[in-house]
Formats: C-alpha cells, structure tokens, sequence
C-alpha cells in the first residue's frame, strides 16, 4: 500500500452493486443519495436519500417488512421559520416489484397539504396574524401549530399510472378516516418539550385493502439515517484514513467525519404484513421508491394567500427515482443523471455500460494507484445490481433491472445480533437481502467496488485483499429497535438544562 493510499481512501460508497462470487459468497450495494443529479438540485423537497426495505426485526413483528423512503436531505435542525414540510404539488410513491418483471404490481402513493390555521394575536386593537409556525404550547406533547400538514395515502395494484389498477385509500384503523396528520418537525425545546412523545402519537395502526392483517404508518422529520464524509469524498476521495480496517473493528475512531451527524430528513415509513406483498411462492420482491411533479408550472405574480404563489398541473412527471441510491450519484454518467431519475427500471437495459464498464474503479487507481479490477465486462456486478443474487435475492423469473430485492423468507436478525457487513460477514438477513439502518454499505461498497469477492484472484482484482472503509461506523444500536427504526430528529433549540450546561 503506498503513502498516498494510506492517506487518503475513507471513500463514499462507490459502487452501487456487489458481486457474485459463488453461489455462496455475494452481496449488493446502496447508500445514501444527497442532490445526486443537476435537476434534483432545484428541487430539494422531491430528492430522495435513502430506501430502507427489510423484514422487521422489532420483537413481535416477524410477519412484516418495514420500508423507509428519506426525502428531503441536509436539513439543518435550526432551519426556519418555514422548516421542511414536503410538497403539496408532489407525488411520492413507494413500488414493490412481485414477480422479477421490472414493473411494479403494488405502490403506495403519498400526497401532502398544508393547512393555515391564520392564528392572530391583538396588536393595538387589530388582529394580526403571526409570522412562524408555531405558537404558545398547549402541553409538552401538544403544540400549538399554525401550519398543520396532512397527508394521504393510495395503495395501487397494477402499473401505478395504468388505466385499469385498482386504486384505494389506506385508512386509519382507529376511525376509518383516510387523512393523517403529520408531526410539525423539531423546531425545539419551547415549542415542543418532549418531541420523541409528541411524534410517538402519529404512529398508526392501518388497514390496507386487499391485507388481511394490519400494517403501521408514519411520516415525520427524523435524524439522518445516513454516515458519510461527503465533503472530502467529492473533493476527489481527499480523506486522510487508512484503506485497512482500523483495530478491533472500530471504525468510528477518532478519525470520522461524518457530514450528516448533525442533520435532519423527512421519513415515509411503512411496515406491511409480508403476505400482501409477496406473490404466490415467491418470497422475493424488489424496491424503489420516486418522487414526481406536475408538468407545467405558472408562477403567479401576484399571490393572495398561502399555497397561491403558483398553478400545478399537466401530467405527473417523474424527477427523483432511488433503490440502490449512489447508483446515480457515482455510478451513472453526468450526462445521463437527469434521464436516469426520470427512468423505470423495466427500461434499464440503456444505463448497462455504467455497470459492466464501471468509473470508479478506474479513478481509485488513478488516484492512489491501487489496482481497478479487470475482468471487463463486470459480468460479476450484474447479478446484484440487475437481476439480484442467484440463492438470496433473485426472483424466480426474473428481468434485470435496477432496485433493491429483498427475500421475505430469511428471518430478521434482532439489532444486537446484526452484522454491520452484512452478507459479507455471513449475516444473510442484511446488505444485499434488502437494507437495515444499520447495515454499513459505505465499507461494504468500497470493498466490492475494488473486489474483495474476487481477491483470491491477484490478477482480476489486485486490490481485493484490503479492507477499504470511510472510517464512519454504521450499526444496529445507532437506531431504535422498534418502527420506524430511525431516531428521533436533531432539535432546533435546547431545552434550558441542555442550555446550562454549554455554559
């Protein structure tokens, strides 16, 4: 290993897929997705970071798959006084491909509204109407809110724009009522005292049509799931770290940096009984998650209320497309960023070459003269990132496309016992049979991306024996072992302990 190797490898998550080994040594890949294409830059609200698909693992909840769809990224706590409400002009779906054909056979659909409540206050004998958000607290868990945000959200059975699927709204098992209220995100201590109680209360339980047994719900503000240094990464992998696993696997050390530590996202949360997403006997099902906005928009020069200042419509436009996330973001040419996150996965065939005739590999050794390896084409990339892993993850008949795949049938493991690498470390109920939180794909990637699964190899991955990693720790016990798994969002203000004690 040279000096400059030693001083600069804690990559990003390089490759969006993993390879095929042996019929008993694989793996996939996916991370984290931050403004990954030129379009998306414009459009925060509608930019998917991160899909979670994976069989729960809280106790009790072994007949369920949790999946978790992050938008919204780099949002800072302190960010108001609008904060991070999504848009009411979108559409955000979940999709579950069933049958290995690339199509989706079921999606939930998610739309947003926000509700001004106009609270006014006396002010030299007028009424005059606030200016934030939020108002005086009614209790630690009961905000007074002038803004409240709801959402909807449609199960479609068949292509998710076809005219003959079934489409039926998912309602509250308590009530029957088909609109949710959505938690205001953390503005802080005053506003509300005890968020994680307060956001706990917009958990629910739902009936979905056509399941037999109930799922649960939530869409709220949480703490970034994700751990990179995105920073030094794209200022061309300028990290100072070792490319060998740091001493007694803690990679957390002191040398990480992680740029999201101190951020917040914007979760979709579903947990669904695994029987109303499978089909037939097949316990394999495939993952994405997209974002769409309406074709025209009119400004309006002259806007008289809230939620006025432009007209939406036209068809739905798809702008933010995510299953194995850095697919796009380290994966796809600049060129093709945009079409990519317009594309369907049935139509991957055209983005082959980024995946046979990968990039990355090829900078890594540019920069640190590490060996790219050379079996072109990457054939052994194929079956992760394409048509998922023969004896894991791969449908019985399957058509390759671009998602995440999960196999229903391998039992969840409880977070104390999960492998942060995965199947790498012999945990098949992680990375690549779907995605949990804590599944450190970063160092999974980085290791792929140059080879680890054919290192025995000297002369087809010559750089496949070393241990690469970001030097940021990625675990189970960073999140909650209980849906929706992802942790409690980063507050805007201290409560006045906290304040104190900075003192």
């Amino acid at each position: 290993m040279t000096n400059k190797m030693s001083k600069r490898p804690r990559l990003l998550p390089l490759v969006s897929m993993m390879l095929l080994a042996s019929a008993a040594t694989v793996t996939t890949v996916q991370a984290s997705s931050h403004r990954e294409a030129p379009y998306i830059t414009s459009q925060p609200k509608v930019d998917g970071t991160d899909f979670y698909m994976f069989n729960s693992y809280e106790q009790g909840r072994d007949k369920w798959v949790t999946l978790i769809a992050n938008y919204l990224p780099l949002q800072d706590a302190y960010g108001g006084p609008n904060y991070f409400s999504l848009d009411p002009n979108a559409l955000y779906e979940i999709h579950i491909d069933n049958d290995g054909d690339a199509v989706e056979d079921i999606t939930f659909q998610f739309r947003f509204k926000n509700n001004l409540a106009d609270i006014t206050v006396p002010v030299g004998g007028k009424d005059i109407s606030i200016p934030i958000v939020n108002f005086i607290p009614k209790s630690a868990t009961e905000p007074t809110l002038n803004v409240n945000e709801e959402f909807t959200v449609t199960v479609v059975r068949g292509p998710r724009r076809g005219a003959s699927s079934s489409r039926l709204p998912i309602t509250n098992a308590s009530g029957g009522s088909s609109t949710f209220a959505k938690p205001v995100d953390n503005i802080g201590a005053a506003t509300i005292p005890d968020y994680a109680g307060y956001a706990a209360k917009f958990v629910y339980n739902v009936n979905i049509p056509g399941c037999d047994m109930q799922a649960r719900l939530f869409v709220g503000q949480r703490k970034d799931s994700f751990a990179v240094n995105l920073g030094e990464t794209f200022d061309l992998i300028n990290i100072a770290a070792p490319a060998v696993e740091l001493l007694a696997g803690a990679e957390s050390a002191e040398n990480a940096k992680n740029d999201l530590a101190d951020k917040n996202v914007t979760t979709l949360a579903m947990e669904v009984p695994k029987s109303c997403l499978t089909s037939g006997s097949d316990p394999v099902i495939g993952g994405w998650t997209t974002a769409s906005v309406r074709q025209a928009r009119l400004l309006n020069p002259k806007p008289q209320s809230n939620n006025t200042a432009s007209k939406e419509g036209g068809a739905w436009t798809q702008v933010s497309r995510l299953g194995m996330p850095l697919v796009n973001e380290v994966i796809i040419g600049l060129k093709d960023k945009d079409k990519f996150n317009a594309s369907q996965p049935k139509d991957d065939a055209q983005f082959a070459d980024y995946v046979t005739n990968p990039s990355l590999p090829f900078l890594i050794e540019a920069l640190f003269g590490t060996g790219a390896p050379t079996n072109f084409p990457r054939t052994d990339l194929v079956a992760a990132f394409l048509t998922g892993v023969p004896m894991l993850n791969q449908p019985a008949n399957v058509q390759g496309a671009e998602m995440l795949r999960l196999n229903t049938s391998i039992d969840a493991k409880p977070a104390a016992m999960q492998e942060r690498l995965g199947v790498l470390a012999m945990d098949t109920a992680g990375f690549p049979n779907g995605r949990r939180p804590g599944d450190d794909v970063v160092d999974i990637e980085l290791r792929v991306a140059m080879g680890v699964l054919n290192a025995s190899d000297s002369a087809v991955a010559p750089s496949g024996g070393l241990q690469f990693t970001d030097g940021v720790l990625q675990e189970a016990t960073q999140f909650d072992n209980v849906f929706p798994y992802l942790t409690t969002p980063l507050s805007g203000s201290p409560d006045a302990d906290a304040r104190a004690s900075t003192k």
